[in-house]
């Protein structure tokens, strides 16, 4: 299930963002080629990495097999400080909006063809159980622009905030994608499973903005 970790409850999840980290390095540096993330320690952490960051892990029987992080747009993020030239107008700013970056699946649970993974299904849920308790309804994406009609049939209203550029080996395009219950709905629908997935939290995520 989803556990989420910020700056409040990281001593107790060291051995866990760990696997995190290395997760991150072994999918976009050794997969994806963003070569200007690679370490030498196998570690991919960058200067977001800090206590205003949200981290959420899929855990199973001690394993991170499913890894997201999400930021502030009110504070630097990676669209305005890295990938501004992903976004062709003003950047989207707002108490409600965060960025939702460095998500990825550990090999062997991964999405096949259309289907969304279990594991993806579920970081996906993560965000919008978290983002309807804490006042969240949008996030800024930059991603393959495959995942377009994806997200549209998960019941997120996307909209484009430029066109896709290269990044890596991959195409990648900026977007926000606002989500409301619907949402929720429509990926609970599709897990078959009506329970929340998020089963460990800090006491206030609302802190990371003060």
């Amino acid at each position: 299930m989803i556990h989420l970790v910020t700056a409040e409850n990281a001593a107790a999840y060291h051995e866990l963002m760990e696997q995190a980290f290395r997760l991150r390095h072994a999918v976009f540096v050794d997969e994806l080629g963003w070569h200007d993330l690679k370490r030498e320690d196998g570690r991919d952490v960058d200067q977001f990495d800090d206590g205003r960051a949200l981290h959420m892990l899929y855990v199973e029987n001690g394993r991170v097999l499913g890894y997201q992080r999400m930021l502030p747009s009110l504070r630097p993020h990676l669209l305005s400080d890295v990938l501004r030239h992903l976004c062709d107008g003003d950047l989207p700013v707002g108490p409600q909006i965060w960025e939702w970056t460095r998500y990825c699946v550990a090999p062997g649970c991964r999405d096949r063809g259309r289907m969304l993974s279990p594991v993806g299904n579920m970081l996906l849920s993560a965000i919008v159980e978290w983002g309807l308790e804490s006042g969240v309804s949008e996030i800024i994406i930059e991603m393959n622009p495959i995942w377009l009609l994806r997200l549209v049939q998960l019941h997120f209203r996307v909209t484009p905030l430029g066109i896709p550029q290269k990044v890596g080996k991959d195409d990648v395009v900026a977007v926000t994608a606002a989500f409301d219950r619907r949402t929720l709905n429509r990926l609970r629908e599709m897990r078959g499973d009506e329970r929340e997935v998020i089963v460990s939290r800090p006491i206030s995520t609302r802190r990371l903005l003060a």
